[in-house]
């Protein structure tokens, strides 16, 4: 398997700098798994049912991280609650 590809959407940083500094601490743990092996258990990956081309990874508990791919090559687009995900 070849190794990950990792892009961040323009506006994710913008999202990233709004988490908690708890959340942010585990979303960098969370990254280095993703950018070792994207099966890591740990991220409980699964695709969006509602839109097909997006899929997700847990940061903890509440917190998710959105992002599409295409082969070894993933784009972070979103990061924030659960709930708000619900909404969208």
């Amino acid at each position: 398997m070849d190794k990950p590809i990792i892009a961040f959407d323009p506006n994710f940083a913008e999202l990233y700098q709004r988490l908690p500094e708890q959340i942010k601490q585990k979303f960098k743990k969370q990254i280095r798994f993703f950018s070792e092996n994207p099966k890591h258990p740990s991220l409980k990956i699964h695709k969006i049912k509602s839109k097909t081309e997006l899929w997700e990874f847990y940061v903890d508990k509440y917190y998710r991280c959105l992002f599409t791919k295409k082969g070894n090559k993933y784009l972070l687009k979103w990061v924030g609650t659960h709930k708000t995900i619900d909404r969208m």
